[in-house]
């Protein structure tokens, strides 16, 4: 099983305990295949909204996309992990700038693993 879960800076909150399963930081910091760019992250964040967002999704995937097509060993890697063992993806999300969990690159990257894995079940927020 495929799904997301909230990073904390910090301790977490004690009625939002960490799931249980793989856990994967996602955020734009790390080398995860399904981490954003930084700068759609912050030019996203600068000034979100609905076009903002459609604009930030649409670079996103198209990102993914393209690591895909160079090299989709971490990507099946990933989807296989999560045909054994249940997997997290973890963003900070929502926040005070992005409250809305659905525009979460973590929502965008589960759509992005079911369409290319379809056995995969995934788990949307």
């Amino acid at each position: 099983m495929l799904a997301r879960y909230k990073i904390y800076r910090g301790k977490r909150p004690s009625d939002d305990p960490a799931p249980d399963g793989v856990r994967k930081d996602t955020r734009k910091h790390t080398h995860h295949c399904l981490r954003p760019s930084a700068d759609i992250v912050a030019a996203y964040l600068a000034a979100p909204g609905p076009q903002a967002w459609d604009k930030f999704a649409s670079q996103y995937v198209q990102i993914l996309e393209e690591r895909f097509a160079k090299s989709r060993a971490p990507f099946d890697e990933l989807a296989e992990l999560a045909t054994q063992t249940d997997v997290y993806l973890g963003c900070s999300c929502p926040t005070e700038k992005n409250p809305d969990v659905n525009h979460c690159h973590t929502v965008l990257a589960l759509r992005f693993m079911q369409q290319h894995f379809r056995q995969l079940k995934v788990v949307f927020p």
